[in-house]
């Protein structure tokens, strides 16, 4: 069999299928390393899969929970056109990876909706991974429409919804199999050159079709998605998966797509991960045995990485404790641990975020009986919303793990430690522990209970547990030793950072999970010298996109743990501070907005004062916000909005002197939600300085603008012109 390979201007004629392999793996190696690894989400380090959620309710998590989580990016399911199936199952979850056309039109929604949804996520932080299926198009024996209206017969290898037809296949005379099926994972070319499982197997050699899958991607890209999972890349030549990717545009904001390949390697078979890592990240299964070895035993954890054992060199691992596919036992499942074993999973997931190794996944499931099964599905099958529990847990048939405590908040962990060492490691008597430099700090016993004293690496001080949302302090002493305390047999992990502090987030209608203004000090604190003199003019502005009829409150003051005589009457508490609001004017634009300011005389985290006014017999929810624009002829335009719509402002003569030499926290309310935790770092801004401590709320600064985003820690701080 002759193929013909070209890079760049040369042409390659090659006769021997070994040779062609090992030329392809080196020229991609040297053409393309190092590029599809960067997942352009400034830093942060964990995604995950929100496995078979419609883009509507995926939206509304970005915004509610995975951005003030300080989640990375979401996965999510196949998005183009897939085949209905409702004879032998009813509508299961795998039709997602028949493709018909590579229209956006899924069982998750529509292409307006799926466009809504990633700038929704991208508009606080999150990016979106799509889960990308180019090997196959539907599986034989299957004809009809698909989810776009597209038709399609399998058979006859017609989907005229790209368009490919049979000249765009792989013909059984290149599959050296007799049935033309994939059944020799010892043979490379009947690994990729066969249909797997009956799916009919795109040529991926063919320029045609590399351009229709290109330009598939490239429609994303331009959407604003910043990269994608590639499924079942095993089956395919890593040469062709090359030539694709180099058809691709940048990302929004610059740089090569994010790429992660589905390469299912457990040393059985010719196929091996290290011939994909120059695309890219490569899925490690491995790693799914090895940490459900090790929370069974463990003493296995000290090598839970195997480069040994052929694991996948850490800067192109992609590591998970299960996926969608293993947790139901197919694609390398089996031995491993999934949600279905809560305590055992919430320990290994944790562990795995903590650690070192590779980029990390979060699996969120649904709950099944059967390997077949859809997700929780309507009357007609379409699946169902997700809902939020008072407690934060979810409703509808959906687990959730990623809104699991010792999963969720460990995201701000992996975030903290990025470029850390593993340091400090203690495996002793069902006990493990480490540190991360001098970053953080990770400990589980197994037995649900532990009490010793342990070098940690960090800077002496009270830290807040991640685990318990900040509800226990650990504590370490100016030699280094921390206070290993764990006593919960359910959750038996504990976990600090520097700069660590309860990072509940989500809309539950409570602030976070702390008393009002509770700020938690790390180390020493040396004020900086700030003028807190009289009433000075202080801006802030919350960027929040809302709904047309909601309004955006802001409550805040001292931190209540700092002073005595703090109490819920704003006129008589120490932690409230004196305000007089600005006059934006007389339209009817600010009506609302100035009923509210009527009797608002100071901020406070307790919501509306005595005699506050009221508008259309709705009362305030705190110090009222004003909608704002930086494009003039807006309604709502604004000169010291710099930034974009749905900057909400509060503009206010502020007492500097009943601050806290100069600052103060605050959060936002929308219908009554508090905004969540944020995880805190300094500002940039020319009036930005450090305040010396950290906080679950925003903390801003009196004199100036303060520029903050719902759940997001980035802010700026300036002068006022």
């Amino acid at each position: 069999m002759v193929h013909l390979l070209i890079v760049g201007k040369i042409f390659i004629l090659c006769y021997s299928n070994r040779m062609i392999a090992l030329l392809i793996i080196a020229l991609v190696v040297a053409g393309v390393s190092g590029e599809f690894t960067d997942p352009h989400c400034d830093g942060k380090q964990v995604i995950v899969h929100l496995f078979e959620w419609k883009w509507t309710d995926i939206a509304q998590e970005c915004e509610r929970y995975l951005g003030p989580k300080g989640y990375c990016g979401v996965q999510v399911s196949p998005a183009n056109e897939h085949v209905m199936v409702t004879k032998e199952y009813p509508r299961p979850w795998w039709e997602r990876y028949q493709p018909v056309s590579y229209k956006l039109t899924s069982r998750s929604g529509n292409e307006d909706q799926f466009k809504d949804m990633v700038q929704r996520c991208k508009k606080v932080g999150v990016r979106v991974f799509v889960d990308v299926v180019v090997n196959h198009m539907a599986g034989l024996g299957r004809k009809g429409q698909g989810t776009a209206g597209s038709g399609f017969d399998s058979d006859a290898l017609s989907f005229p919804g790209v368009p490919f037809g049979r000249d765009n296949f792989n013909d059984k005379s290149k599959c050296p199999s007799g049935d033309g099926m994939v059944n020799n994972y010892g043979d490379p070319n009947n690994v990729r050159n066969c249909y797997l499982v009956g799916l009919t197997d795109l040529d991926q050699s063919q320029e045609y079709v590399r351009d229709k899958i290109a330009g598939f991607f490239n429609h994303m890209i331009d959407i604003g998605v910043a990269g994608f999972r590639v499924d079942a890349a095993k089956h395919m030549w890593p040469g062709d998966i090359g030539a694709i990717q180099g058809k691709l545009k940048n990302v929004d904001g610059g740089g090569k797509p994010f790429f992660y390949h589905e390469v299912i390697d457990q040393n059985d078979g010719a196929i091996k991960v290290t011939e994909y890592e120059s695309l890219g990240y490569v899925t490690e299964f491995r790693y799914c045995q090895k940490i459900a070895w090790g929370i069974k035993n463990f003493g296995q954890l000290g090598g839970v990485v195997d480069y040994g054992w052929g694991m996948t060199k850490s800067s192109n691992a992609f590591v998970f404790v299960d996926n969608h596919d293993n947790q139901r036992g197919h694609g390398g499942g089996g031995n491993l641990l999934t949600h279905k074993q809560p305590r055992d999973y919430k320990m290994a997931v944790a562990f795995t975020l903590a650690y070192n190794y590779g980029f990390t996944r979060v699996m969120s499931s649904y709950s099944f009986d059967s390997t077949d099964q859809g997700p929780p599905h309507n009357s007609d099958y379409s699946a169902k919303d997700v809902t939020i529990n008072q407690d934060g847990s979810c409703g509808n048939g959906w687990v959730c793990e990623h809104r699991w405590n010792p999963i969720g908040n460990m995201a701000a962990f992996r975030n903290a430690v990025t470029g850390t060492d593993l340091n400090n490691w203690y495996n002793q008597g069902d006990v493990v522990a480490f540190g991360r430099g001098n970053k953080g700090f990770f400990a589980m016993a197994k037995q649900g209970h532990a009490q010793m004293q342990l070098k940690s690496g960090m800077p002496a001080g009270s830290y807040c547990d991640l685990i318990t949302d900040c509800k226990k302090k650990i504590n370490v002493d100016g030699n280094g030793m921390v206070s290993v305390n764990i006593d919960n047999n359910d959750e038996p992990i504990m976990a600090i950072i520097v700069g660590g502090h309860s990072t509940g987030g989500g809309d539950n209608g409570n602030h976070g999970t702390q008393s009002p203004g509770e700020t938690h000090t790390d180390s020493p604190v040396t004020m900086p010298p700030i003028d807190t003199s009289g009433f000075q003019r202080t801006v802030i502005f919350l960027e929040k996109p809302t709904s047309p009829g909601q309004d955006v409150f802001i409550r805040g003051g001292i931190d209540h743990t700092h002073l005595t005589g703090c109490t819920q009457d704003a006129t008589t508490s120490k932690c409230a501070i004196p305000i007089k609001h600005q006059d934006l004017g007389s339209s009817s634009f600010f009506s609302k907005y100035n009923a509210w300011s009527v009797g608002d005389n100071y901020l406070d985290f307790y919501g509306a004062e005595a005699g506050q006014g009221s508008s259309g017999g709705q009362a305030a929810q705190g110090s009222p916000a004003v909608w704002t624009s930086n494009k003039a002829g807006d309604a709502g335009y604004n000169s010291l909005n710099k930034w974009g719509m749905h900057y909400w402002m509060l503009d206010i003569m502020m007492d500097c002197g009943r601050t806290e030499n100069g600052w103060f926290e605050m959060k936002g309310i929308v219908s009554g939600n508090w905004e969540g935790d944020i995880f805190g770092q300094k500002c940039t801004g020319t009036g930005a300085t450090d305040p010396g401590v950290v906080s679950n709320d925003h903390i801003a600064r009196c004199g100036y603008i303060n520029v903050f985003h719902w759940g997001r820690p980035a802010c700026e701080i300036d002068n006022i012109p």
